[in-house]
């Protein structure tokens, strides 16, 4: 491609000619990363079956992913800035194709956790490039907020879409395709990747600091480890440690890069109002989603018996209204406000959430549908919006660190969704009575997760399997209850700071430095 591109920050060409065909390619590797987050939702009765994992593990399972790619988007984002937005996301995605069979074919648990670990790392190389590179390939304001709308979408979609794509191929397939599914789609984005995407990075980087790497991900990792098992099993000490683990490191990390001449991430970006209350709505806009979505897959499915396809279209109406409110987002934010369309979407998510806490076992998809649509669409309006905030806060040469700010609040509110919330219904849920008769065994195995109780219910009499089953399910849907409410109450804090913190903040802010 044209050499103008190669330092971005000097280019004079507005208007790049294969933009919106590289924005397609950019938009099928960010869904793909958001569905991987969200796709084990409609496999883990399957995986619970054939790996039988505990409960502790099955957590890991599902939330180790989005845990390594939080403590390394920002030093994956850095490096893309120094070697090349486009090397590192074309090297990541043969990088995830390839840890992608490993996944469909691991045969413990154990090796499931580390499979989707590196498949974390992986990730890790995708989500901050395209960010970066969309930044470096729209430079008129109204179209890249167009194009970062797009993104958003598929971003916000993603977590839905991950239960449809799931729900397809796990009514013909076992639960190892839907990672087997990544590779046709990775393969198509590094053969127009490498001719339609243009090279770009920082003319004068500095050196990538190693140490602030290691840093970074071991407080993450920390931090939301002890979060995750405080709220599953109360303290004790190796909570303890991982907490202050995680702290001292993040805490070294940002003196670190206070007095690095290069840093990893410039810590001075936070002290803008705007930008701070962008990433902390950013974070907890997807912790709403992801949580919700990760547990109602469980839900339709193992509560109310349907089948993984139906419980995947059932799950449909969150992308359609991420997808919509993804595409006005800019629009609404420059006809009205940042804050109100960001505190608006908050809002929306908080009060979905505090509907599901009225759901019962027999409630209708009406109500659920309508939930989900009204999710998707707080989800659209205030993701897509916060990200163009963040992401035109700084110079075009430092698009990769400001990209993994965003991308790093989007991995952890989705690790914080399904941890956090995750770790509330299993704690309630691990309080149901077994009935009479039914051996200790048997008894601890239906308390791991309600799979376990389903497939421990099938050796038993019916009467007594039946009983069993219902207390589990009732336990669960009890669960369900109280972390939406938690949730709700979060998210209607968090939209009431948004709107303060947010105040006067525009979409044209800083939009052009070079």
């Amino acid at each position: 491609m044209s050499s103008t591109h190669e330092q971005p920050d000097t280019s004079d060409d507005l208007y790049h000619p294969g933009r919106w065909i590289a924005l397609t390619v950019l938009v099928l590797a960010v869904l793909l990363v958001a569905v991987d987050a969200t796709v084990l939702g409609l496999a883990t009765p399957f995986l619970s079956e054939d790996l039988e994992p505990t409960g502790t593990q099955l957590l890991w399972i599902g939330d180790v992913y989005s845990f390594v790619i939080a403590g390394l988007l920002v030093s994956m984002g850095s490096l893309g800035d120094r070697i090349g937005r486009k090397k590192l996301l074309l090297c990541g995605a043969v990088a995830f194709g390839a840890v992608s069979v490993l996944n469909a074919y691991a045969t413990t648990p154990e090796m499931m956790i580390v499979a989707r670990a590196l498949l974390g790392v992986a990730g890790a190389t995708l989500m901050p490039s395209t960010l970066a590179l969309i930044r470096n390939l729209f430079h008129d304001p109204r179209e890249r907020s167009l194009a970062i709308g797009i993104w958003g979408a598929m971003a916000s979609a993603g977590a839905a879409v991950g239960p449809v794509v799931g729900g397809v191929l796990l009514e013909h397939f076992w639960w190892g395709s839907v990672f087997l599914i990544n590779l046709p789609v990775m393969a198509v984005l590094v053969a127009v990747g490498v001719k339609m995407i243009p090279e770009s990075k920082d003319p004068a980087p500095g050196p990538w600091d190693v140490p602030s790497v290691g840093l970074s991900l071991i407080g993450m990792i920390g931090i939301v480890y002890a979060i995750k098992d405080l709220a599953a099993h109360g303290a004790d000490w190796p909570v303890a440690v991982a907490a202050v683990g995680g702290v001292l490191a993040l805490v070294w990390f940002v003196r670190r890069q206070f007095r690095l001449p290069a840093p990893l991430l410039d810590m001075r970006l936070f002290h803008h109002r705007g930008f701070s209350g962008a990433v902390l709505a950013d974070l907890l806009t997807i912790l709403g989603l992801s949580g919700l979505v990760f547990f109602l897959s469980q839900f339709l499915q193992l509560v109310q018996g349907r089948g993984p396809l139906e419980a995947g279209l059932a799950e449909l109406p969150a992308a359609i209204g991420a997808v919509t409110a993804g595409l006005l987002a800019g629009r609404a934010a420059r006809r009205f406000s940042v804050r109100s369309v960001v505190a608006g979407g908050l809002g929306a998510i908080g009060l979905a959430l505090a509907v599901v806490t009225l759901i019962h076992k027999e409630t209708g998809y009406p109500l659920l549908g309508f939930v989900l649509l009204v999710v998707g669409v707080g989800a659209g309006f205030s993701f897509t919006v916060t990200a163009d905030v963040i992401l035109s806060s700084v110079p075009k040469q430092h698009a990769g660190s400001a990209s993994a700010v965003s991308e790093t609040a989007y991995e952890l509110g989705a690790a914080l969704g399904i941890a956090l919330l995750g770790s509330i219904v299993t704690g309630v849920y691990q309080g149901f009575a077994t009935p009479d008769g039914v051996a200790p065994a048997t008894s601890a195995a239906a308390h791991e997760s309600l799979g376990g109780a389903v497939e421990a219910a099938e050796g038993l009499p019916p009467q007594q399997a039946d009983a069993l089953v219902w207390a589990a399910q009732e336990a669960f849907v009890n669960g369900l209850r109280v972390a939406a409410g938690v949730g709700a109450a979060v998210l209607l804090a968090t939209a009431v700071a948004a709107w303060y913190l947010l105040r006067g903040q525009k979409l044209e802010d800083g939009v052009e430095h070079g």
